[in-house]
């Protein structure tokens, strides 16, 4: 930089290459992270957790997100230096100690692997949702139409592979619109979906602690069912990982 050499035009005041980014593809990239296909799982939690569990535990995760969200913006520079931090981990390297970067090191892990898995288990059991579905269209609902999972799992496996070696893949503005319209388009499906099975068969019998035991829904169902609920809300509440990286591409 004292040799000239870093121009401000392409550079930033870090030394880094000149961020690009708009608010344009800012908000396709928050809308695309929050919006994701998890929210087409929360009207099932309800059910499963009740009203009251249901509305706590949702406002709680949301809550706690926008506490961490904040907290990662006042982490968005070094406190000493004024550097920016690129990633998360730079983030909490720059304001914690060495033990606690550990730490969040492999909480961030276990969480992102977690992440990785519920997507893939998501879009595996979708695509084996389509796939029957057309199989019932064109055989008849009393058809034997089993799919099973595991083979969309390794496709879509696959094609995080190729698609990880895209250099600059985050650079992909129109991808990122794109997704984020999908993001509102999967919603309200889910949306038109619901109102049409209320209008169809009405609205289905729940209680404020969710489905009721009974002869055909044991206690040990109801404990996996909400364990299972509580995961999917979790699931919904997983991007506030990804803000820095937001953050740092305006």
């Amino acid at each position: 930089m004292e040799s000239g050499y870093l121009h401000s035009e392409e550079f930033d005041d870090d030394g880094r290459i000149k961020r690009t980014g708009s608010w344009t593809n800012a908000t396709a990239h928050i809308i695309t992270a929050v919006i994701g296909s998890g929210v087409l799982s929360l009207a099932w939690c309800f059910a499963q957790l009740g009203w009251l569990a249901g509305s706590i535990t949702i406002v709680l995760f949301s809550v706690i997100t926008l506490y961490t969200s904040l907290l990662l913006t006042e982490c968005y520079r070094d406190p000493v230096t004024g550097a920016r931090n690129y990633t998360y981990m730079d983030a909490v390297k720059s304001n914690l100690g060495t033990l606690q970067h550990k730490f969040c090191s492999v909480a961030q892990c276990g969480v992102l692997i977690g992440i990785t898995i519920g997507y893939t288990t998501t879009t595996a059991m979708s695509m084996a949702a389509v796939k029957r579905s057309n199989c019932f269209h064109k055989y008849g609902h009393e058809a034997a139409c089993h799919v099973p999972n595991n083979p969309f799992m390794v496709i879509f496996a696959i094609i995080q592979i190729l698609l990880s070696q895209v250099p600059n893949f985050h650079k992909l503005t129109p991808l990122s619109v794109i997704a984020a319209i999908m993001s509102f388009s999967y919603s309200f499906i889910g949306i038109g979906l619901s109102v049409s099975k209320i209008i169809g068969e009405g609205i289905g019998k729940t209680t404020l602690t969710g489905i009721p035991i009974g002869k055909d829904f044991t206690a040990m169902e109801k404990m996996w069912k909400t364990l299972s609920a509580l995961g999917d809300f979790a699931f919904s509440y997983s991007f506030c990982f990804v803000l820095i990286e937001i953050q740092v591409r305006l």
